[in-house]
């Protein structure tokens, strides 16, 4: 978009699309946000999982 289409809808619908933008916006940054938390969530797991599985004894032929 260019700096005309800007200023075009800024000049029609003013304020509307301003907090349309900045409500977009605030989306994107809190799914960043929970996406971020997620993979840190993920990684711990798999972590725990490991370190489980490590220390399971081998019986019955490593079945896990």
């Amino acid at each position: 978009m260019t700096a005309d289409v800007f200023a075009t809808l800024l000049s029609e619908d003013g304020p509307w699309v301003l907090l349309v933008f900045y409500l977009l916006w605030r989306d994107l940054q809190k799914d960043q946000a929970t996406r971020a938390a997620l993979d840190r969530n993920a990684a711990v797991l798999i972590e725990i999982t490991t370190i489980i599985r490590e220390r399971l004894p081998q019986g019955r032929g490593g079945a896990l």
